[in-house]
């Protein structure tokens, strides 16, 4: 459960809760779990510090999203960066020009979010949910998408190299302007295949691995016979007997 303290700082407002962080740095925020519908945190950070005391440099503290709900809340251009937000509930959340680098989002909802000109560097988007999300403008460079959701999902302008979408549902996505080179279709650890459209990835994975959709692919292209003419019942006994022959023929 989230840290009731910690909560009830954040709903003091942006100012109070950002004063507060530049003063406790070492303080790893606890919001699991915390209700924070429609919550106003535009330019909030919730990311990590880097301490440079001699007995802390270089550590690494982020903030403690797991399950929270944030649900339309405005969090456009907070700080984000390596936050746990594990199954958060983010639906129409507003992240906007949010920093989410390598921030674990691992089967959060984000149906109707906005991500637009969002850093999702390296980012953990496994199972996440994006249907309906924003994306336009967004670095989704390295980013997990594993078995992601990506249904009426904008990637306009979006920059997808490099980014893992294995066993992703891609829907009618928009990608006018999006970067798509060194797509990853295969799953981790198997040898890693590439390709530079997301929507042909599905497609060419079903080639790669199964004998069956191969087979047919190659009865299409080398065994199928398109006959067009104009076949009255007195030349249908011809159209019969070409396709006998063709049979004949394999």
């Amino acid at each position: 459960m989230a840290n009731d303290e910690h909560v009830a700082l954040l709903k003091k407002g942006v100012s109070a809760w950002n004063n507060w962080r530049d003063k406790n740095p070492t303080i790893v925020p606890d919001l699991r779990e915390a209700y924070l519908v429609g919550a106003y945190l535009s330019g909030v950070d919730l990311g990590a510090h880097l301490i440079e005391a001699a007995d802390l440099a270089a550590a690494d503290f982020r903030v403690d999203l797991i399950g929270a709900n944030l649900r339309e809340a405005n969090l456009d251009g907070a700080n984000l960066k390596k936050a746990d937000l594990i199954g958060a509930y983010l639906v129409r959340a507003d992240l906007s020009g949010a920093d989410l680098f390598k921030a674990d989002l691992f089967k959060a909802n984000l149906w109707e979010a906005n991500l637009s000109e969002a850093n999702l560097d390296g980012a953990n988007l496994v199972r996440a949910n994006l249907v309906k999300a924003n994306l336009s403008g967004a670095y989704l460079v390295g980013a997990d998408l594993d078995t992601a959701t990506l249904v009426n999902t904008n990637l306009t302008g979006a920059d997808l190299t490099g980014s893992r979408i294995h066993g992703v549902s891609a829907w009618n996505l928009k990608l006018e302007g999006t970067k798509q080179q060194n797509l990853v279709i295969t799953s981790w650890g198997e040898p890693e295949v590439t390709v530079d459209n997301i929507e042909v990835a599905q497609f060419i994975y079903l080639m790669l691995n199964n004998q069956k959709v191969r087979d047919v692919i190659d009865t299409i292209t080398s065994k199928a016979v398109l006959i067009l003419g104009r076949f009255t019942v007195e030349r249908k006994t011809v159209l019969d007997a070409l396709r006998e022959e063709l049979r004949k023929r394999d």
